[in-house]
């Protein structure tokens, strides 16, 4: 697992009386989260995700908790996948007082502030896995990893997989008991490609353009198309599956 950046007790530079101006915010994030910029942190305030304060002269100030709050939207986009929407849904019930059950991976939240201990869960799900830990952690035996690379499936980096290898791994170990194997289930690559090659091509305008913010939306539209034709996916199957009973 990488080793964690140092933080600061309350994600505060010394000398800024309780508040950070939008540098010090990228400084604070970019051990963590090196690509993230001033443009994609000012799109997910346009997004209403954080509300930071300004001074009489429009000047943004954060605070800690503006601090955190970004490190929860920004693990939870790159580790999850997940539409900002989805997202800003989470952290407005947890603003309500309410404390969401469907958080991902179970994770939970106090309301009204991201902990450390979540901090360090959601970074845990950066962690790059071997084929060993991942054949571990799937309950799988090497051999269905081995296979699930062989058909594309699955991709290492570096020798490396990630969280994503991890959830395909798991739910092949259970289609391996219904007798699924995964030569069955090259269909799956090849519909995933199309998907992407469809998404790509409705949000090539936006992606086009060079500033951060163009790139940032293009991204997020792609993450809601994606759940869109996920939800598509799903209802077709399942309106077969129920002719089924009748």
């Amino acid at each position: 697992m990488p080793s964690q950046p140092a933080r600061r007790s309350a994600g505060v530079a010394p000398g800024t009386s309780g508040v950070l101006t939008i540098g010090e915010v990228l400084r604070e994030l970019s051990g963590e989260f090196p690509q993230v910029t001033a443009s994609k942190i000012r799109f997910l305030e346009e997004k209403g995700l954080i509300t930071p304060q300004r001074t009489r002269a429009g000047y943004r100030k954060y605070t800690g908790h503006d601090v955190e709050r970004l490190r929860f939207v920004l693990a939870l986009q790159r580790d999850q996948y997940l539409p900002l929407k989805v997202i800003k849904d989470y952290v407005d019930a947890i603003d309500r007082g309410e404390r969401p059950d469907s958080l991902p991976g179970g994770m939970t939240l106090a309301p009204r502030v991201v902990s450390e201990q979540l901090s360090r869960e959601l970074s845990a799900h950066a962690r790059r896995l071997t084929a060993e830990t991942l054949a571990a952690e799937a309950g799988a035996p090497r051999r269905l990893v081995d296979d699930l690379v062989s058909f594309g499936l699955i991709t290492a980096v570096d020798n490396r997989f990630d969280e994503h290898a991890l959830k395909i791994t798991t739910a092949c170990v259970e289609l391996e008991r219904h007798g699924i194997e995964p030569r069955h289930l090259r269909p799956f690559r090849a519909a995933a490609d199309r998907e992407l090659g469809l998404v790509e091509r409705v949000v090539a305008p936006v992606a086009s353009r060079k500033d951060v913010a163009s790139k940032a939306r293009a991204a997020e539209t792609a993450r809601e198309i994606s759940e869109l034709c996920l939800g598509l996916h799903s209802a077709l199957v399942n309106s077969h599956i129920a002719r089924m009973d009748s």
